[in-house]
This record gives C-alpha cells, sequence and structure tokens, in this order.
C-alpha cells in the first residue's frame, strides 16, 4: 500500500502543470481539471482509506527520493501515513473538490480565472505534501507552498491597494513561522544526529533516550514549535492576520482560512506530539496559550460588523480549544473538532454573500434588537473595556507593529548612509578581503577565528535589514539581499568545514535567480521610469510577463522549494553546532527578512494601483 502514497502528491501536481497550458479564456477547460482532479483525488483517497482500515489501519512510511546527501548528511523527500494523514487528507479532498465546483461559476468571467485556478491547484499540491510528509524537511517543502499561494490569493485583486498590502502583511507574519520550523530542523539534525522522521519520533525509547541528557533541546525545539505552529493557526498574538487575509475571493477565503491552512499548526503539534508529551511546562503554556486565544477570540468575534470577520475569529476561537485538546492528549478529540470546524467554517464562508443580503433584508423589515444580553450582567466599566477593547481587536495590529516590525524598521533607518555608490565601495571589497581570507584559515589565530563567523553573519543581516527598509531603489534592495546570501555563506565556511560543492550547490540557484530578477528590475526601468519602493506602481497588467518572471526570480533567491537554495539553506543549518544559537537565529532572521524584502518588492513594482493616469486608480480604501 506504501507504494501508493506518491499518486496523492502527483495528482494535484500533474493537474496544475496542465492548468498552466490552459489559455486564459478556456474556463470551462481549467474548472474541469480543477475538479476533475479533486473528484479523483477524493475517489482516491475514499478508496485507499477503505483498504487501509481493512488491513488493520497500519502505519504506512516510505522514503521517495534523496535529494542531497554528503557525508553523513541526507536530505530526502519521506511519505508518511497514519490516523492524521487520513483525516488531513479525507477533509482536505472533500472541501478542495467542493470549493472548486463552486468557483467555476462564482469566478465566471473574473479576469484572473485562469490565475486563481492555477494557484488553488497550487495550493492543494503543497497541503497534500504537508499532511503526507513523513519528515520535517519534506513538511516544510508544503509549508512554503502554502506561503507563498496565500499571498497570491489574498492578493488576487492585484490592482486594489488593500488586498496587496494585506497580502505582504500575512506573509510577512507567516515568515515569523519559518523561522520556528527552520530552528526546529535545526535543533533535531543535533539531537537526534540525522534527518529524523516521524515514524522514528513515534519510538518514545529513541525520543526518551535523547532527550534525557539534553533537556534544554527539548524545550528549546518546543518552543520553535509553538512558534510555527501559533503564526500558522493564526493564535495570539498573531491572530490579526487571519482576517485581515480575507481580502481574497471568498471561495479561497473558504478553503484556505477558514478550513485547511489554518489547522496545519495542530498538525505541526500532532506531529511532533512526542517530542514534547513528557515536558509539561511545554504542555500547560500550549493549553493556556490556547485557553487564552478562545477567550480573547470569542469576544472579538461577537462585536465585529464584517461576516467574514466573525467567522475568522469564531475558527480562531475554535482552533484554541483544539490546542487545549493537544495539549491534554485528546488528538483522537483533536482530529474530530478540526474535521468539523474544517466543514462548517468552508459553509459559512461559501455562504456568507448570501447571509449578508438576508441580513440587510431582516434589519429594514424583521429587526428587533436583544432587550437583555449575558454582559448586562457584568460591572459596566468591565462590559465597556471588554467592548472597546474586542472592536478595536484588542490592538492586536498595533503590537505587531510596535514589538515586529518597528525594531526592524528602526535599525534599517540607521543604515540610511548605506546607497549603492556605499555598498559598492564598501561591502564588495570587504566581501572580496573575507573571502581571500577563507584560503587561509588554518593560519588565522584560534580566538580570532571564534568570532568570525558571527561577525560576517551580522554584517549580512544588516545589509538585508537596509533591504527590508529601503524605500527609494529597488535595484539596491535586491543587490543588497543577494549580497546577504554571499555573507552568510561566507560566514558558515568560517566556522565549519564547508565544501566547495556544498557552496556553489547553496549559492548556484541563487546567483541564477538573483541575475534573472535584476534584468527584471532593469528592463522595468527602462520601459516605465522610476521603480522606488515608496508606493505600488502596478505594472503587473502591463507587463505580465515581466511580472511572472520578477516572482519566480523572488521565489528562487529566497530559497523556495524550486531552486538548489532551498537544500542549501537546510546544509547551512547542518554546519552551524548545537552550542552556536547566536549564529543560528541570525542566519534563520536573515533567510526570513530577504523573503520579506524580496515579495515587497515584487508587490511594490508590479502590483497594487496602477500609476499612470489611464489606468483605473482605486482608492485606499477600496
Amino acid at each position: 500500500m506504501d507504494n501508493l502514497l506518491p499518486i496523492f502528491v502527483l495528482l494535484p501536481v500533474l493537474a496544475f502543470l496542465l492548468s498552466l497550458f490552459i489559455p486564459g479564456k478556456e474556463e470551462g477547460a481549467l474548472s474541469k481539471i480543477a475538479f476533475t482532479m479533486a473528484g479523483l483525488h477524493l475517489l482516491l483517497t475514499m478508496v485507499f482509506i477503505g483498504f487501509w482500515l481493512g488491513n488493520g489501519a497500519p502505519t504506512l512510511n516510505i522514503k521517495e527520493i534523496v535529494l542531497f546527501q554528503n557525508g553523513d548528511y541526507e536530505f530526502f523527500i519521506d511519505l508518511y501515513f497514519d490516523a492524521v494523514t487520513a483525516v488531513y487528507l479525507f477533509v482536505g479532498a472533500a472541501l478542495c473538490f467542493l470549493v472548486t465546483l463552486y468557483s467555476r461559476y462564482y469566478l465566471h468571467r473574473e479576469e484572473g480565472y485562469k490565475r486563481f485556478f492555477n494557484t488553488i491547484l497550487f495550493f492543494y499540491s503543497g497541503y497534500v505534501l504537508t499532511v503526507i510528509a513523513g519528515n520535517l524537511e519534506t513538511l516544510f517543502i508544503g509549508w512554503e507552498i502554502l506561503g507563498i499561494t496565500s499571498f497570491l490569493l489574498i492578493a488576487f485583486y492585484r490592482d486594489r491597494y488593500l488586498p496587496v498590502k494585506n497580502a505582504v502583511k500575512v506573509f510577512s507574519v507567516y515568515r515569523i513561522g519559518d523561522i520556528g520550523i527552520i530552528l526546529t530542523m535545526w535543533m533535531c539534525h543535533h539531537l537526534f544526529h540525522e534527518n529524523i522522521t516521524f515514524l522514528k519520533l513515534s519510538n518514545h525509547d529513541v525520543v526518551s533516550e535523547h532527550l534525557q541528557s539534553h533537556s534544554f533541546v527539548g524545550v528549546f525545539i518546543a518552543v520553535m514549535i509553538l512558534i510555527a505552529a501559533s503564526v500558522k493557526s493564526a493564535q495570539l498574538p498573531f491572530s490579526s492576520w487571519l482576517p485581515r487575509a480575507m481580502e481574497g475571493p471568498t471561495p479561497s477565503s473558504a478553503i484556505f482560512y477558514g478550513s485547511l491552512s489554518v489547522h496545519i499548526g495542530v498538525l505541526l503539534l500532532l506531529r511532533t506530539y512526542p517530542i514534547w508529551e513528557y515536558q509539561y511546562s511545554v504542555r500547560i503554556a500550549f493549553g493556556l496559550l490556547g485557553l487564552v486565544t478562545a477567550l480573547i477570540a470569542s469576544v472579538i468575534a461577537r462585536v465585529q460588523s464584517s461576516i467574514k470577520t466573525q467567522i475568522a475569529y469564531a475558527s480562531i476561537a475554535q482552533i484554541g480549544l483544539i490546542f487545549i485538546e493537544v495539549s491534554f492528549g485528546f488528538t483522537l478529540l483533536a482530529l474530530y473538532h478540526f474535521a468539523g470546524n474544517a466543514f462548517l467554517r468552508t459553509y459559512q464562508l461559501l455562504i456568507s454573500p448570501s447571509v449578508v443580503t438576508y441580513k440587510i433584508r431582516e434589519q429594514f423589515y424583521h429587526f428587533k434588537p436583544r432587550t437583555k444580553t449575558i454582559e448586562d450582567s457584568w460591572p459596566k466599566r468591565i462590559e465597556y473595556t471588554l467592548y472597546t477593547l474586542s472592536l478595536k481587536e484588542w490592538n492586536l495590529d498595533s503590537m505587531m507593529y510596535k514589538y515586529y516590525w518597528n525594531p526592524f524598521k528602526f535599525i534599517g533607518n540607521k543604515l540610511n548612509f548605506l546607497n549603492a555608490k556605499n555598498a559598492l565601495l564598501f561591502f564588495i571589497p570587504s566581501y572580496l578581503l573575507a573571502f581571500s581570507l577563507s584560503f587561509f584559515q588554518n593560519e588565522i589565530p584560534t580566538y580570532v577565528h571564534h568570532y568570525l563567523a558571527e561577525i560576517f553573519a551580522f554584517i549580512g543581516l544588516l545589509l538585508v535589514l537596509k533591504a527590508f527598509t529601503e524605500r527609494k531603489n529597488a535595484l539596491l534592495s535586491w543587490i543588497l539581499v543577494l549580497m546577504n546570501h554571499l555573507w552568510v555563506a561566507l560566514a558558515i565556511s568560517f566556522n565549519e568545514k564547508f565544501d566547495l560543492h556544498e557552496y556553489l550547490f547553496y549559492l548556484g540557484g541563487i546567483v541564477v535567480t538573483g541575475g534573472v530578477g535584476l534584468w527584471v528590475l532593469l528592463r522595468s526601468e527602462k520601459l516605465e521610469g522610476s521603480i522606488g519602493l515608496n508606493q505600488f506602481h502596478g505594472h503587473a497588467k502591463k507587463h505580465p510577463i515581466l511580472a511572472l518572471t520578477m516572482l519566480i526570480a523572488c521565489l528562487g533567491v529566497s530559497g523556495f522549494p524550486i531552486t538548489p537554495s532551498f537544500i542549501g539553506e537546510d546544509i547551512i543549518f547542518s554546519h552551524i553546532k548545537e552550542n552556536q544559537i547566536v549564529l543560528a537565529v541570525m542566519a534563520s532572521f536573515s533567510f526570513i527578512i530577504d523573503g520579506i524584502a524580496l515579495i515587497r518588492i515584487y508587490a511594490r513594482v508590479f502590483l497594487g494601483p496602477h500609476t499612470k493616469s489611464f489606468e483605473n486608480m482605486p482608492y485606499r480604501s477600496s
């Protein structure tokens, strides 16, 4: 049976590739490919689960393909099937079939019809790979696909200001979760001395043997898992991104933020449960986080005027309860709860346009205010305070700006002296000098050599922070991101033996896609004039090929799973020792912030309202 597992992944990938070659005007062909794939996938899932249950529900695991191997390091794709996979796969297949069937009529004659179905099929490929993944590396591939497709679907109405702005905001919050996953993979490599699979994690003796002498490592991994799961499932303090993500079309809101993508954090908790099962302080933290989130999200949902926002916060509250269930070890109950919440929220979001119409009519003819509520029994000061806080969504957005965005912006603004000329005159010669030193590492004093890796990684982090806050020159921001990768690779080469072919494997994808992106920016500047980053330019409508090329270049430079740089990033972390937390944090922050900077360049240059007056000019509040 395990030989059939790759089919679950290959079927949506094949449908996605086929949809790329269908012309945008062929709505019927596009929708048929999508819902035929979804129907076949649902049928295959039901038949497979039936046979699997009939054979006693065995745990299946298959090591599919080794992508890279060097010494004791191995990066491989691993597929895994158990009860958790069965539930997530069935719910995903059923809802994908329902949403694709709904979307073929809902989006009829929409300008981005082809783009929508391409993205939905790509999303579903990532979702299936995530739920069927047998190790963290494979899960992270699907995790990244979910992140970028989320950005594309929120920004579906790409000529409007608010959808594009919210898409960048949501993607930026997602990158915090990526830090958690990256550092979890890094520390797991050192804890288990291998690319550990979920099948081996389910062996209690193996996990307890490694954790007994590394209790701090176990707590660190659990905290990183908590951060990643909280971000992906919109738990506090990251809850505010979910209502902002509802700017996309209603079908994408239903399948992404009501049902499937928002429950991936719960999947991560279930998969890594054996690591933190006996860390009771961590379990208490998971449960308390879910409880506080459920309480606050419930009161926020009660006072929102937008129906999508009400559903979003209601879903957040239910996921908080699922966190509590997982922390208590009630995994079966958590799976039932996930399935029920996913189906309910999808139904609510799909009928939300009709509900709005009915409610408006009811307000005119049959509305009667409630004479008494439960809050009326509370002291008025508490009642009014809770109402005001809930109306402002507990200032969660302001907190994100204050503690997440503003520190980065503050540091980046202190680097305003770093213009294109200074970057060329200072950092390129400095890099060449540092690179030449790498050939004479044995002659460098030990007390100096010990700090060079941290110094070089810090320089790379400063460069990418400047790229993130750059407001004038898109070319400068792009070049600074490329220089960041060079400095990080150099830092790791000073930290531990870094073979030349590993160095080239990592930088190969960066250099190629970086050159393509540089060409696109120069070409855009030649065709349209100034392409500064202080506003949206909206050139995707006039130059769709350039926009698509730039998106692929951004994904390649950011280490998306289409280039060798994705595996290269994992190779880099395999050369960071377990006691070098500062170096690991700086390297992970560099990768995360450069992804935000790159998506911001793409969004500012090619998305949003068009700068020229002959195009439609939506207002900022549209």
